[in-house]
């Protein structure tokens, strides 16, 4: 069981990754983190077999973390969307004058 969940995180770990790097448009590239957040909140459920409660307690931490991320995260793309009505971020030059 806990092979299986492990290689299945490393997995969605690395398609969040790739989606990270390869992506343009925000709301992918958001997702893709979030998906990497799931993928590390697999690997602690998986060894919190092993070592005990603790990688259950650090899950939650993640996932607080993770909403107020999306929360954030969720805010800036739409405040990008309004000014410059896109969010591929090929095309937003914010910091330029």
């Amino acid at each position: 069981m806990i092979p299986e969940a492990l290689a299945l995180s490393a997995v969605l770990f690395t398609i969040g990754t790739i989606g990270v790097l390869t992506r343009r448009n925000a709301i992918v590239i958001f997702m893709c983190v979030e998906l990497m957040l799931n993928a590390v909140n697999l690997t602690f459920v998986a060894l919190s077999k092993l070592y005990g409660v603790t990688g259950q307690v650090f899950v939650v931490f993640v996932m607080t973390v993770a909403a107020a991320e999306a929360a954030v995260g969720l805010a800036i793309i739409i405040a990008i969307f309004r000014h410059g009505q896109t969010v591929n971020l090929k095309n937003i030059n914010l910091l330029k004058g």
